[in-house]
C-alpha cells in the first residue's frame, strides 16, 4: 500500500522517495597483468566498473552487452546520439571483432602509438551494437598503455568500453577518488590505480577518410600526428 499523501490548506504532497544507497565498492590495484577476478565477473555479468587507464579513468563494461551499455549513458548522463569509445588488448582484436577495414595510414598510427594515448575512428563491422556507435556506422577504438585495461579485456573475452568515469561535461578524472565523488555507488566497482601517468585524454583521429583527420587533440600533440603520417 501507497503512504498516506499529506494535504495543508487543500494542497497536496507525496512522501518523498529515496534512492537506496549501497556501500562504496573500491579495490586497490597495482599494474598486474591479473585482472581482479571480481572485476571480470562483473564485466562477465553485465556490471559497470571504473578502471585506471593511462590517460584518464575509464568506465567500463562489455561492450557487446546492450543493457550494460546502455547503464554506462545512464551513469554518465551522456546523450545517446554520442558514441561511446572502446578499448583492446591486442591489434589482432580489431579485425577479429571490431572493424570491417584497417587502413594503411591506421596502421601506421598504430605501429607509432599504440599501445598509448591515441584513439582511433574505424569503419565499424556489421555485428557491432548500434547502441555502442549512436547508430553510426564508425566506432572509436584504443589500445591503452596500460596492462590493468588491458587485463581486464583478456580475463573477461571482450572488448571493453572505455569512456571517461565522470558525468558528461565534467572534467575527466585521474583519480580513483574522483571517480567516487562523481559517481559514488551508481557503479558497481572502482578499481583505484593512483593517479593516472598522463592526466590527459587520449588524441582522437578519424582514419575512416584521407588524410586522416585529428577529432580532438590530447595527450599527443598534433604536430605528433601529422609527422607519423608523412
Amino acid at each position: 500500500m501507497s503512504p498516506p499523501v499529506s494535504t495543508y490548506y487543500h494542497l497536496s504532497f507525496e512522501p518523498e522517495v529515496r534512492r537506496a544507497f549501497r556501500p562504496l565498492q573500491m579495490i586497490r590495484v597495482t599494474e598486474d597483468p591479473h585482472a581482479p577476478l571480481r572485476a571480470v565477473r562483473l564485466i562477465r555479468e553485465g556490471g559497470v566498473v571504473a578502471y585506471p587507464t593511462d590517460t584518464v579513468y575509464g568506465l567500463g563494461c562489455n561492450a557487446f552487452n546492450d543493457a550494460a551499455v546502455l547503464r554506462v549513458f545512464e551513469l554518465k548522463r551522456r546523450p545517446r546520439s554520442e558514441a561511446l569509445p572502446v578499448l583492446i588488448a591486442d591489434p589482432a582484436d580489431l579485425t577479429d571483432r571490431l572493424v570491417a577495414s584497417v587502413p594503411g595510414a591506421a596502421r601506421r598510427l598504430m605501429q607509432r602509438f599504440w599501445p598509448g594515448a591515441v584513439t582511433l575512428i574505424f569503419r565499424k563491422a556489421p555485428w557491432v551494437p548500434s547502441i555502442l556507435t549512436a547508430g553510426g556506422e564508425q566506432i572509436a577504438i584504443r589500445l591503452p598503455d596500460d596492462a590493468i585495461p588491458r587485463s581486464l579485456v583478456r580475463a573477461a573475452g571482450v572488448p571493453l568500453v572505455g569512456t571517461s568515469a565522470n558525468v558528461h561535461g565534467s572534467m575527466e578524472p585521474v583519480t580513483a577518488q574522483h571517480v567516487a565523488f562523481e559517481l559514488g555507488d551508481r557503479v558497481d566497482l572502482i578499481l583505484d590505480g593512483g593517479r593516472t601517468r598522463l592526466g590527459r585524454p587520449s588524441t582522437v583521429v578519424d582514419v575512416t577518410v584521407d588524410p586522416p583527420r585529428v577529432v580532438r587533440e590530447g595527450a599527443i600533440p598534433h604536430a605528433r600526428i601529422e609527422e607519423a603520417l608523412r
